[in-house]
């Protein structure tokens, strides 16, 4: 992580434990908004003004909330407006590089080798983890927002007549109950992979496993009555965020993460569910199994040899299951 800009261990990816050994996750620190005006946002400073071509996201393939990002972006037409850098899957010793695996790039915008030097480059005395995504801005040489949850909204929302404007990912009147569903998956079942994935207690490990498998019942119940989508046929932000999850379930999850108890196959509504997503234009587009695989598989911390398994089958989601 950095410390006061100075990079000073190497990447671990339990950032903090509580008192039970169980995964805490670190806050995001650039909290500004671009809006079409350029008044400040719900958090952070004024001057960030919607505009073409003067942001760029920074995201890696195989993490959920970059991903999150880059699905918003398609999905709203921002691909002309917003450029994108993908870093390399693997997480390094000094976390995410850039470079020329196959599905990413060299990051020709800033010419970095590593995120965490955008970091100090946005804040020289920056001390934390340097995360995806990055909204940066090519005006003010600097970091926008670092929170995927924030970027989502911006890319609906604050983007102006420059987002397509056929799809609301947060209709007004449905704002409660989507801010109600991230509020209840998020723990249990976004973040609730994690922490079991890099519990440091038997205890920590069983309560987020039982939360992980408590959430995808619940949730498969919900789908049973034949609806499309978390909240009947419109589908919105809160898809996106379960969506992101899911499609890593059977990849990485269910086995680095020993989220063991059964595979997303097994769950028929939440199985349709997940292909009826990848089936929305544009979509597929954002999912690479390749990244996710080489990158989840690579955290030493969990998968010390660094192999990467052959399985899982993922052709009956009309995605490669091999490496």
């Amino acid at each position: 992580m950095l410390v006061n800009g100075k990079w000073t261990a190497e990447w671990h990816p339990v950032q903090s434990t509580d008192e039970k050994g169980g995964f805490v996750r670190q806050t995001s620190s650039f909290r500004h908004w671009v809006t079409p005006d350029g008044r400040a946002g719900l958090t952070g400073d004024a001057g960030f003004i919607a505009e073409p071509d003067r942001y760029h996201l920074y995201v890696a393939l195989i993490c959920p909330w970059a991903s999150r990002t880059l699905i918003a972006r398609k999905l709203k037409g921002l691909e002309e407006v917003v450029s994108v850098s993908v870093v390399e899957p693997w997480l390094l010793d000094e976390g995410w590089h850039f470079g020329d695996y196959p599905g990413a790039n060299r990051d020709t915008l800033n010419h970095a080798e590593w995120v965490h030097q955008l970091y100090t480059q946005a804040d020289g005395t920056f001390t934390g983890r340097a995360t995806v995504p990055v909204l940066w801005d090519k005006k003010t040489h600097t970091i926008v927002n670092n929170e995927s949850a924030d970027i989502v909204r911006m890319f609906n929302s604050g983007f102006g007549h420059l987002a397509q404007s056929d799809i609301d990912l947060c209709p007004p009147d449905l704002l409660q109950e989507i801010e109600r569903l991230n509020a209840e998956i998020y723990p249990s079942l976004n973040n609730g992979v994690y922490r079991a994935g890099f519990a440091t207690t038997q205890i920590s490990y069983a309560e987020a496993v039982r939360e992980v498998f408590g959430m995808l019942d619940k949730l498969e119940s919900r789908l049973a009555d034949g609806r499309d989508f978390l909240l009947g046929d419109v589908f919105t932000e809160a898809d996106i965020r379960l969506f992101v999850t899911l499609i890593r379930f059977d990849a990485a999850y269910y086995g680095l993460f020993k989220c063991n108890l059964r595979q997303l196959r097994e769950y028929a509504c939440l199985d349709s569910y997940t292909r009826r997503i990848l089936a929305i234009p544009g979509i597929r587009d954002t999912v690479n199994i390749d990244h996710i695989k080489q990158g989840y598989y690579s955290i030493r911390a969990l998968n010390p040899t660094g192999i990467v398994p052959e399985g899982p089958d993922m052709r009956a989601y009309a995605l490669e299951g091999k490496s």
